[in-house]
C-alpha cells in the first residue's frame, strides 16, 4: 500500500503540471517622428511608430499550495522570444544567443518550494533565474495595465535575479520576504558587472482593512555599476533601492494603487525619487479603464536613456561602449490612459486583450529631453494586443 500511495502521489504531481503560451504586439506611434527613430524614455514601445513583436512566451509549470500544511515542490520554466528581451535578458546566459531586435530569453527557470515550518503557513521559497519582485508593473503584459511602462519600472526597479527568494508566512496577513542574488540581470563569471552580491528585505500585508487593501515594502542592497566603467570601486559602491506599493479595491468595479520609489547610488553619485498612481474602473465585465500618472525626478540625468541599438542596453549594464541618448538632469511627469477589451473567447484561448492609450510626457523643469533633444514634451497613442492560450 504505500508504494502504490507514493506512486499515486507521483502521477497526481505530473498530472498538475500546465503547459500555456502567449503572444502581444504593440505599437508606440509618435507624430514627431523623432530622427533617431527612438521614443526616448521608452524601453518598451521604444521604437516610434514601428510595430513590434513583443513578446512570445511558452509556460511549463507544477504550482505551489501556499496554504498547505503540508511540504510541497514545483517549478515554473518560461521561454521569451521578442523584442521585451533585448531590455530584460540576463548577461551571461541569454545575452549573446541572439543580437537581432527579436531575441529569446528565459524570462523564469526556477525551483519552488513549500515549506511547513515555524507557523501555520510556513515559508515558500524560490531559487533560480527569477523575476524580479520589486514594483507594481512586470514583464508579463497580462499582469499589468498597459502596454508602455512607467519611468519607475523602467529605470528604479530591478528586472531579473539569478537568486533565491523566502517568503516567510508570519500571520495571516504578513509576511516577511527576503533574498539574495547575483545582481540586477547578471550571471556569474563574465556575465556579472561586478563581484559582488545583493539583496532584498521587505515585508507584505494582504487582506488588510476588510479585505480593501494589500502592501508591500522591498529595500535591495548591493552593487550594480560595473567595474568596466567605474574600475574596481564599482565592487564596493552600493544602490539603495527602496520601493512601497499600495493597492486599495474601492469595490468590485473600482481599485486604486500607489507606488513610492527612491534610490541611491554611490557609484554614480546620483539619485531618482518617484511617485506612480494608478486607477482601473470597470465598465462593463468586458471593458476596463486605466489611468496612470507619474512624477519622476532624474537628479543627474543617467539613469533615463534611450538606447539606439538592440545590444545596447545590455551592452551598457556590463559597461561596454554602446549608442544611447540621455539628457540634463530632469523632473519627468507623464499621464497615460487606457482601455482594456477583454472578452472571452473560449477554448483553446484562455486570454484576448486588446489595449489602445494615450500617453503624454512633459519635462517638469525646463528641459528639452524628447524627440531628439527638440522638446520638452512628447505625445504618443498606441497599444497591444495580447493572446493567450
Amino acid at each position: 500500500m504505500p508504494s502504490q500511495a507514493r506512486a499515486q502521489g507521483a502521477k497526481d504531481w505530473f498530472d498538475a503540471i500546465t503547459v500555456s503560451g502567449q503572444i502581444e504586439g504593440g505599437i508606440d506611434a509618435n507624430p514627431a517622428r523623432p530622427a533617431d527613430g527612438n521614443n526616448f524614455g521608452r524601453l518598451i514601445g521604444d521604437r516610434a511608430t514601428q510595430a513590434l513583436l513583443d513578446q512570445v512566451t511558452i509556460t511549463i509549470a507544477k504550482t505551489v499550495d501556499q496554504t498547505s500544511s503540508s511540504y510541497q515542490a514545483g517549478f515554473l520554466l518560461r521561454g521569451l522570444y521578442g523584442a521585451d528581451a533585448r531590455y530584460y535578458n540576463i548577461a551571461g546566459i541569454s545575452d549573446r544567443a541572439l543580437i537581432g531586435r527579436n531575441q529569446v530569453m528565459p524570462a523564469q527557470a526556477h525551483l519552488d518550494l513549500h515549506l511547513p515550518w515555524l507557523t501555520r503557513h510556513g515559508l515558500d521559497m524560490q531559487a533560480g533565474i527569477l523575476a524580479a519582485p520589486m514594483g507594481v508593473e512586470t514583464l508579463d503584459p497580462a499582469m499589468r495595465p498597459f502596454y508602455t511602462l512607467a519611468y519607475t519600472t523602467e529605470y528604479s526597479t530591478p528586472f531579473e535575479h539569478v537568486g533565491a527568494m523566502v517568503q516567510f508566512h508570519a500571520t495571516d496577513r504578513w509576511d516577511i520576504l527576503f533574498g539574495v542574488d547575483t545582481g540586477n540581470q547578471v550571471s556569474f563569471g563574465h556575465g556579472d558587472d561586478n563581484d559582488a552580491a545583493a539583496g532584498y528585505f521587505g515585508l507584505a500585508g494582504n487582506g488588510l482593512a476588510g479585505g480593501r487593501l494589500s502592501l508591500l515594502y522591498l529595500s535591495r542592497v548591493g552593487p550594480e555599476d560595473a567595474v568596466r566603467a567605474l574600475g574596481p570601486r564599482a565592487n564596493g559602491a552600493q544602490r539603495f533601492w527602496n520601493d512601497l506599493d499600495m493597492t486599495f479595491k474601492v469595490d468590485d468595479r473600482l481599485s486604486l494603487t500607489g507606488e513610492f520609489n527612491a534610490m541611491h547610488d554611490e557609484g554614480l553619485r546620483a539619485d531618482t525619487v518617484s511617485f506612480v498612481g494608478f486607477l482601473g474602473y470597470r465598465l462593463t465585465p468586458t471593458l476596463t479603464v486605466n489611468y496612470r500618472g507619474e512624477i519622476y525626478r532624474d537628479n543627474t540625468g543617467q539613469f533615463v536613456t534611450s538606447f539606439l541599438g538592440d545590444a545596447a542596453y545590455m551592452r551598457a549594464l556590463l559597461g561596454e561602449p554602446a549608442a544611447t541618448r540621455t539628457a540634463p538632469p530632469t523632473t519627468y511627469g507623464a499621464l497615460t490612459l487606457g482601455v482594456t477589451w477583454h472578452p472571452t473567447l473560449g477554448r483553446p484561448f484562455k486570454l484576448f486583450e486588446i489595449r489602445p492609450e494615450i500617453r503624454f510626457d512633459r519635462s517638469l523643469n525646463g528641459t528639452t529631453p524628447f524627440n531628439g533633444l527638440r522638446n520638452a514634451g512628447m505625445f504618443a497613442f498606441g497599444g497591444d494586443a495580447l493572446l493567450g492560450f
